[in-house]
């Protein structure tokens, strides 16, 4: 039955931006308000619309149902992944645990639950503010990584993924007709999903991830083999945070700290060096996160929108939904945060890529 208790539920977005995170919105806002007649609080900036005074929000009601939110990128809400509320940095230079306001802010707006829709690192924080504040939460799993656990795809993984395969879909026409080797920097800060799944649908020869630390030996003897077969171009894909095996992955410093960033150049130089071929470096960054989401996404955020919805009618809070197994479940948000899901150096991808030749620089 559902809890008759429920009238009003509050919903974010939280940590970076992606596509899909619009079509979860409308699913929820569907879902709640048509099915169990809730009243459904927007919340701007993720947990930043709590701290604000006044609150920073606004109720969504069926008005945001049209078509066009689905296939928006970005989300209506807004998003931040800065400003951890436990340890919060202030004007003057200092950090302050601001948790309270934010538990605060939920109690100020009156709401009975929690829908976030969030990464690895929001669900965490999202997790310990609803324990200390008896918030009852439901996640929603969304990176363009996808390295939340537990769950087979999170919303936004697909959209990346089909736009890293569609620039190389456009650099191997170039690279053929110039006889170079063109590098691919794709995003990928601790997990290589979006490299090794672009990579073989997009017919890389060389696939470099953050799991597989590479030597550039053998990258150079692909290049080179291919060469002897009579071929003058290669197409190569690096997650951002590819590291080397005597080393450590490349760093921009970017607003006073560091980010990951820069591989692909540095082994754009190296591979001139020691093949002698022509070098070309694209760095795909921000737009893997934006533009229309894509089918798969959109299905995806439809499905856990509605699932997060029932769950809290259920009472069922502390849960994150997820896909498994061609289906939506849930598991529980405890057993998912301070986790990350990398790529299974066994597993069926990594064995397709070795036995298509495609070199992952370790061997």
């Amino acid at each position: 039955m559902p809890d008759q208790k429920i009238k009003t539920i509050g919903l974010m977005t939280s940590g970076g931006d992606c596509a899909g995170l619009n079509a979860a919105i409308r699913a929820v806002v569907s879902h709640a308000c048509q099915h169990y007649g809730w009243r459904v609080m927007g919340i701007h900036d993720a947990t930043q619309g709590l701290l604000a005074r006044p609150l920073d929000y606004e109720e969504l009601t069926t008005s945001v149902l049209t078509g066009n939110i689905l296939r928006l990128g970005g989300t209506i809400l807004g998003t931040t992944n800065r400003g951890n509320p436990f340890s919060y940095p202030m004007p003057d230079g200092s950090k302050r645990d601001r948790s309270g306001e934010i538990i605060e802010g939920y109690r100020m707006l009156g709401l009975d639950g929690l829908i976030a829709i969030g990464g690895d690192g929001s669900l965490a924080i999202l997790q310990r503010l609803a324990d200390q504040g008896g918030i009852p939460l439901i996640g929603i799993p969304k990176t363009i990584d996808n390295d939340v656990p537990l769950t087979d795809y999170s919303i936004g993984f697909t959209t990346a993924f089909n736009t890293a395969v569609e620039a190389l879909d456009r650099l191997q026409p170039t690279a053929a007709s110039h006889d170079r080797v063109m590098v691919l920097e794709v995003m990928g800060r601790d997990a290589g999903h979006i490299a090794l799944n672009a990579g073989i649908a997009g017919g890389a020869d060389v696939i470099l991830i953050p799991e597989i630390p590479y030597r550039i030996e053998p990258i150079v003897q692909k290049i080179l083999a291919l060469r002897e077969q009579g071929r003058q171009h290669a197409l190569v894909v690096c997650s951002e945070a590819a590291r080397p095996v005597d080393g450590s992955a490349v760093r921009q410093k970017v607003d006073g700290g560091t980010r990951y960033g820069g591989v692909g150049h540095v082994l754009s130089e190296q591979i001139s060096k020691e093949t002698g071929s022509e070098s070309r470096v694209t760095v795909l960054g921000h737009v893997q996160r934006g533009g229309t989401p894509s089918p798969r996404d959109r299905i995806l955020a439809s499905t856990f929108g509605v699932h997060a919805v029932d769950l809290m009618a259920q009472g069922k809070t502390g849960r994150m939904v997820a896909w498994d197994k061609r289906g939506v479940v849930d598991v529980a948000l405890s057993d998912v945060v301070g986790k990350t899901h990398s790529v299974d150096l066994g597993g069926t991808l990594v064995k397709t890529a070795r036995a298509l030749g495609i070199c992952l620089g370790d061997e």
